[in-house]
């Protein structure tokens, strides 16, 4: 076919089919532009000082959030949004949130209305997917009276003779750690395990603890270790019932920090699976703010690691007398929950939740004081030895 570009009625059929085939290229983009995302969940988690909203989406959004007074309130717009049903409406036991309202705020946003008890401070942010989630918008609400004067916190008053132990329960919250074929969850049986080793070591006279949390909230990992350090512990126990991707996996371990690589393939594993929970549990940019403080004290963590290889072994050795061990010595990764440059810290693994029978024994309450007991024996075994570095008086100490 021949075009007589000098013709204007071929000129105006050639701009019609230009502008035919602009339409069609630009389709998909209309397209994604008009498709409402999907609200498909609402979770609510209860912090010491915090409530966390939590929304499950289909996809990215386009939101505003808003604040008001006389009611107090807050307004969650999205663009182009559908809320799944089931979505609740009510609230139990919180201390801000009454209840949830949605509705059109107009011809394409959507309003989510939470009406509050009191005035709060909001921090929000969105979660691209990992391995466990979808997209996520996350909402936390903290009380607003409480920011006026920033509270300076003092670590408690060291007592001549007394060892503080940080016991942290891996995961919480979002972060529900590994599964089992029977869907047990880590967060729940490694909280039972501490609250029983909390139990062993308030009734000791020489001994006494603080809890990282003491229930089902997300803890970042390095608020974590702030909490240990805040707390004056001179030791941190991080208890965990982890997976692996051969159910056949079972028996307990002990790790400690590596900062020169890992020692096994599983211990690297372990620790870049551990690493990830602040992906999954929503760790705000905010939270990684120390990246500098964090850098390790060359000579003072050298001395730490040593004490923690010392503390994990006497653990190990309890361990030993209850259950199977997937490794006969201290394993070292590098496990962020384990960075405190003036701590000793282990990080022990109860067993492994994908094995169907160590799954079985996890879930039993008698094995699970059995665990506890073990490691409060590795406790005072380790302070038995280390009595010149750990029964000193307080202002001796670091």
């Amino acid at each position: 076919m021949i075009i007589l570009w000098g013709s204007s009625e071929n000129q105006y059929f050639m701009k019609q089919a230009i502008l035919f085939l602009i339409g069609i290229s630009l389709l998909p983009q209309i397209a994604a532009s008009s498709t409402s995302v999907s609200v498909k969940n609402l979770r609510v988690w209860n912090a010491p000082d915090h409530t966390r909203v939590v929304l499950d989406l289909s996809s990215g959004i386009d939101h505003r959030i808003s604040t008001f007074s006389d009611p107090d309130r807050i307004a969650i717009d999205i663009k182009n949004a559908r809320l799944s049903k089931g979505i609740p409406h009510e609230v139990k036991n919180n201390p801000y949130i009454k209840r949830f309202r949605y509705g059109k705020y107009s011809k394409n946003i959507t309003r989510i209305v939470l009406d509050l008890k009191k005035p709060v401070r909001v921090k929000s942010f969105t979660l691209k997917p990992n391995a466990v989630y979808g997209y996520r918008l996350v909402v936390d609400l903290f009380d607003k009276n409480k920011r006026a004067v920033p509270k300076v916190i003092r670590p408690p008053a060291r007592r001549p003779g007394i060892v503080t132990i940080a016991i942290d329960p891996g995961h919480g919250g979002e972060d529900f750690g590994a599964s089992g074929r029977k869907k047990t969850r880590e967060k729940k049986i490694v909280l039972s395990i501490a609250k029983e080793l909390k139990r062993l070591v308030d009734k000791d006279p020489v001994l006494r603890s603080h809890m990282t949390r003491k229930g089902d909230y997300y803890v970042s990992l390095r608020r974590r270790t702030k909490q240990a350090r805040r707390a004056n512990a001179d030791l941190f126990v991080s208890i965990h019932a982890d997976a692996f991707r051969r159910s056949s996996a079972r028996g307990a371990a002990v790790y400690t920090l590596s900062n020169r690589g890992a020692s096994s393939e599983t211990a690297r594993w372990l620790a870049n699976k551990e690493n990830a929970a602040d992906l999954v549990g929503g760790a705000s940019i905010s939270d990684r703010e120390d990246v500098v403080a964090g850098v390790l004290l060359d000579m003072q963590m050298d001395k730490t690691l040593e004490y923690s290889l010392g503390f994990g072994g006497q653990v190990l050795k309890e361990m030993r007398k209850i259950a199977k061990l997937h490794s006969k010595r201290v394993q070292q990764a590098s496990f962020v929950v384990l960075k405190s440059p003036d701590i000793p810290s282990i990080l022990v693994e109860t067993g492994f939740i994908s094995n169907p029978y160590e799954e079985r024994k996890l879930k039993s309450s008698k094995y699970q004081k059995q665990v506890a007991r073990a490691i409060y024996r590795g406790i005072k075994q380790f302070i038995s030895q280390e009595k010149v570095a750990f029964m000193k008086p307080a202002s001796a100490k670091r």
